[in-house]
């Protein structure tokens, strides 16, 4: 009886699933036959509710940016080209029109310059999503195992070396895969990013309205890193090392 239940409860699971997806497939095509139609709006909101029905793609939130984008809602196209960015680091089209959507952010904050060991692991690691590097490390495990159980069942020493020290190879590979699978999706889930979502604001030296020394004024659509918090307050912190409080109202968490 529990396994006819169990087979009943899988295979019903089995059939939302398909339901879903299949779902999720006609509101992307309603999404895509809105924008090319010029109902940008209405490409927004489709592809937001999918977004908000807990699916969520580099792809789909390059389409709501783009959405956003012909609506002239510049902030929000930002904000969704950089999130599609996290997801899928290096695409030459998000790359794109993120940097045309940044022409019409007023403040113009100078980078300042990352040690190059830093960048060069960081670029390294975005090469492939968090899944494919954990897959890689999966497969070099499995193959250091395989040379291993070599290692003890073979009989001529040249083989057996071999074998040992291959198996130490793959074990290090695994290892260093695992490492950045970890560190990928440290930069997906984990990241303190923001982007000003109010026209401008006062950045304040400490999270008080009334005590706090304004520090300078910052425009919608800049994008800085949200360091520490206090209640309603944030402090930010931007590319070139400057930093000061505003209120969580005035972000849009990435």
């Amino acid at each position: 009886m529990m396994k006819r239940i169990l087979m009943f409860i899988t295979i019903l699971a089995a059939c939302l699933s398909v339901v879903q997806s299949k779902d999720m497939q006609e509101l992307l095509g309603e999404g895509k036959q809105y924008y090319l139609d010029g109902e940008y709006e209405m490409a927004v909101k489709t592809y937001q509710s999918i977004i908000d029905s807990g699916y969520a793609s580099s792809e789909l939130y390059y389409n709501l940016g783009n959405a956003y984008y012909k609506s002239h809602d510049i902030t929000m196209a930002l904000v969704n080209y950089e999130r599609a960015r996290i997801l899928k680091p290096n695409d030459p089209e998000i790359e794109h029109n993120l940097e045309i959507a940044r022409e019409f952010v007023v403040d113009r904050i100078e980078v300042l310059p990352e040690f190059f060991l830093r960048r060069a692991y960081v670029g390294f690691v975005k090469i492939f999503d968090a899944d494919i590097w954990a897959l890689v490390s999966i497969v070099a495990f499995a193959l250091a195992l395989g040379f291993f159980l070599a290692y003890f069942l073979l009989n001529r020493l040249f083989f057996r070396k071999v074998s040992f020290w291959s198996g130490v190879l793959f074990i290090v590979m695994a290892s260093l895969t695992f490492l950045f699978a970890v560190q990928q999706n440290k930069l997906v889930t984990k990241h303190k990013q923001a982007i000003i979502l109010t026209p401008s604001v006062t950045i304040k030296s400490s999270p008080d309205e009334d005590s706090g020394t304004d520090l300078f004024l910052l425009h919608e659509g800049t994008k800085v890193t949200v360091s520490d918090e206090l209640g309603e307050w944030r402090e930010v912190v931007l590319s070139d090392g400057n930093s000061g409080w505003l209120r969580e109202s005035d972000l849009i968490r990435l």
